[in-house]
């Protein structure tokens, strides 16, 4: 079970220094709610915590990493850790009387226990109700950590009786960081930043093939619309259509060319903005020189459109001929 400390002091600073301050204060509570979206770093923080409130000999609110209790959990087998997982679709009562059953053992390793509950909204009623029993008669050894990206799946009882930590969403500049601290450059590392705050989802996109030959497919549909509406629809039955066959490759393809069309608006408001596609900055500075507000912001109009048809399953093919029409009339680009 380990963390990276220097990425928590980035990515949540505030939360981390709750933490620290609540372990100084010997105010440790018996049950906590981590709630924020995917790579906030709720994991990457309750195995930071779990490590400072197991370890012997702490360093300034940081675990030590060297003693029995940091090794064991660095290894994998500290007796005194339980953590469920869902099963399918749902965290099923059969796991949480496991949990209950391994919580009433005794004798096996002094000390405090910990347990996780991670993706805690999929418990189903009757598992979160059985584990309610528990959180009513806290044990002052005992903490709790559920794992949860949205608080209000929680049945009301259960969050009620636990300390509530929010993570902020990882700032888009710090996403930037650390793609471009792992080799990615900053055109692609600006690009996946408005995709994701997640880091590791991040970094598999700065590593994906496909992902930048999207981004490549989506700059040339752009600059088709220089052109004249039949380059832009040869684009999409050669280049576009045969890239993005599925729905969700389709629904990214649409949010990177809206971005497109946002930097050119952005452009024409302040040249020194940060940009979604840097690499491109020359060509949006002389498109936005020739294009108006009022029809830039019906070309963003036209591309959400097209994102909420997609959702409704409009055939695809007719989804961005249609598009093709609706991005060129006022013609913008000349």
């Amino acid at each position: 079970m380990n963390y990276n400390l220097e990425l928590l002091k980035s990515t949540q600073p505030n939360v981390l220094k709750q933490l620290q301050a609540v372990y100084k204060n010997g105010k440790i509570g018996h049950a906590y709610i981590f709630e924020g979206a995917n790579g906030s770093g709720t994991e990457e923080m309750m195995r930071f915590f779990t490590a400072l409130l197991f370890c012997e000999n702490p360093q300034d609110n940081v675990p030590c990493e060297t003693c029995r209790s940091c090794q064991r959990l660095s290894s994998g087998n500290h007796l005194n850790l339980h953590e469920v997982f869902p099963d399918g679709q749902f965290i099923k009562v059969d796991a949480i009387d496991v949990l209950l059953h391994e919580l009433s053992k005794t004798g096996l390793e002094a000390g405090r226990k910990i347990y996780i509950v991670h993706e805690a909204e999929r418990m189903n009623v009757k598992s979160a109700n059985k584990l309610l029993k528990y959180l009513e008669e806290p044990d002052g050894h005992v903490t709790a950590i559920f794992i949860t990206n949205n608080i209000n799946a929680l049945i009301p009882t259960i969050r009620s009786r636990c300390q509530h930590i929010k993570f902020q969403p990882v700032a888009k500049k710090i996403v930037m960081t650390y793609l471009e601290q792992h080799g990615v450059t900053k055109s692609i590392a600006s690009t996946i930043s408005m995709i994701t705050a997640d880091l590791k989802e991040a970094e598999k996109l700065s590593q994906d093939d496909a992902f930048a030959h999207a981004r490549k497919t989506v700059l040339k549909l752009v600059e088709s619309l220089s052109k004249n509406v039949h380059e832009s629809l040869l684009v999409v039955h050669e280049d576009w259509l045969p890239t993005f066959k599925e729905k969700d490759q389709m629904e990214l393809a649409l949010d990177l060319l809206l971005f497109a069309i946002r930097d050119i608006v952005a452009m024409k408001a302040n040249p020194e903005i940060e940009l979604t596609y840097p690499d491109m900055k020359q060509y949006w500075s002389g498109v936005a020189l020739r294009s108006s507000y009022d029809v830039l912001s019906s070309q963003l109009q036209a591309i959400l459109v097209a994102r909420k048809n997609l959702q409704s399953n409009m055939n695809r093919t007719l989804l961005m001929e249609q598009l093709m029409l609706n991005l060129q009339e006022g013609k913008s680009f000349v």
